[in-house]
C-alpha cells in the first residue's frame, strides 16, 4: 500500500511588495494554519517518507513551518515544475519518485492540486462526507489524504486513491 497527501500552500500575502506571484510569502494567517495543519498530519497521516514541493516562496515556507512537525525527518524534492502545474505534471513528479517511499506529500497549488485529487479520488473506496468537501474547494493549507493499493508510484493512479480524510484549517478553528 502507497500513501499520497496532497497539501495547497497555506494563505499568503497579496499586501508585500514582492516582484511577482512566484515570490509571495506567507501571511500571519498562513503560518498559523502551517503549524495546525502540520501537527494534524502527523497526528492523522503520519510523516511523509518524501516530500514533493513547489518551489515558490509560500510553498516553500508552509513545508518550513510543517516538517519541525513530523516525527521523522522526510526527503525532500523541491521543483519549479510543481509551480502552477497540471494534474499530468503533478503526477509526472511522484511517478518519477522512488518506488521505496510508502508516503509522499505534495505540496503545491490550485487549481492543478485541486483537479489532481478528483482525478485521483476513487468515490467507491472514498469518504463519501471527505470527497463532497473536497468537490466543492481545496481551500489554503486544505490536506487531502489517500491510499493506494499499488506497488509502486509509476502506477496509474486516477480513480485508485481512497480518499481517507480532507481537513481544512477552517475545521481545525483557523482559516488557512
Amino acid at each position: 500500500m502507497k500513501r499520497l497527501s496532497l497539501l495547497r500552500h497555506a494563505k499568503s500575502s497579496w499586501d508585500d511588495n514582492v516582484k511577482g506571484d512566484f515570490d509571495r510569502p506567507l501571511n500571519r494567517r498562513g503560518r498559523e494554519a502551517a503549524v495546525l495543519m502540520g501537527a494534524f498530519m502527523e497526528e492523522n497521516a503520519g510523516a511523509p517518507d518524501c516530500v514533493l514541493c513547489s518551489s515558490a516562496v509560500r510553498t516553500r515556507e508552509t513545508l518550513d513551518i510543517m516538517a519541525p512537525l513530523f516525527s521523522a525527518r522526510p526527503d525532500i524534492e523541491y521543483s519549479r515544475g510543481l509551480y502552477l502545474s497540471s494534474p499530468a505534471d503533478i503526477l509526472g513528479a511522484i511517478g518519477a519518485a522512488s518506488q521505496q517511499y510508502a508516503h509522499i506529500l505534495v505540496i503545491a497549488h490550485n487549481p492543478g492540486l485541486h483537479m489532481l485529487a478528483m482525478e485521483i479520488a476513487d468515490p467507491a473506496r472514498s469518504s463519501a462526507p471527505d470527497l463532497g468537501r473536497l468537490a466543492e474547494k481545496f481551500p489554503t493549507a486544505a490536506l487531502a489524504h489517500f491510499e493506494f493499493d499499488i506497488d509502486g508510484w509509476n502506477a496509474p493512479l486516477r480513480r485508485r486513491g481512497a480518499l481517507r480524510l480532507f481537513a481544512t484549517p477552517k475545521d481545525l478553528a483557523v482559516e488557512g
